[in-house]
């Protein structure tokens, strides 16, 4: 199968989860496609069959800048290529921001909503207070994911 990783990093953390996720998806037999400043034409060159996105939040509870332009491209197109596939999110954020703590990754998942995606597994939220491996404290979650991507 081949996963397709979406990611939005402000200061490199999301990055780092979504590269580990990237070295564990392929060490499970998945195909995977990783570029931090993706576009919508390379995640369709590679042809996904599912998506992951890993996500920090900024500001407001908003997408990091880097993931605005492919947020925006596949908001305004809704590529058929990507309707109604598997997927799910990683959400980082900070939990003493309240109403707004994992807002990007909220923004992700109502993005696949409107996509049709599947979440194969609920959103994983990252507290950045809590967590000072974010990469590590995303396996079991990631290894789960793996499974239910296999099924």
């Amino acid at each position: 199968m081949k996963v397709a990783i979406l990611s939005g990093s402000v200061y490199g953390t999301a990055e780092e989860v979504a590269r580990h996720a990237q070295n564990l998806l392929k060490a499970a037999g998945f195909e995977t496609f990783y570029n931090s400043r993706a576009s919508l034409a390379d995640i369709q060159t590679f042809g996904p069959e599912a998506l992951l996105a890993v996500t920090s939040t900024t500001g407001m509870g908003e997408l990091p800048d880097n993931l605005q332009p492919l947020y925006s491209a596949i908001r305004d197109q809704l590529p058929a290529a990507l309707l109604g596939l598997p997927g799910a999110v990683i959400a980082l954020g900070d939990a003493s921001y309240g109403d707004t703590f994992c807002g990007g990754g909220e923004q992700m998942r109502e993005l696949f909503g409107e996509l049709g995606v599947r979440e194969v597994q609920e959103m994983l939220r990252i507290d950045a207070s809590e967590s000072v491996t974010p990469e590590t404290d995303a396996e079991p979650w990631l290894a789960q994911l793996i499974e239910a991507l296999k099924d």
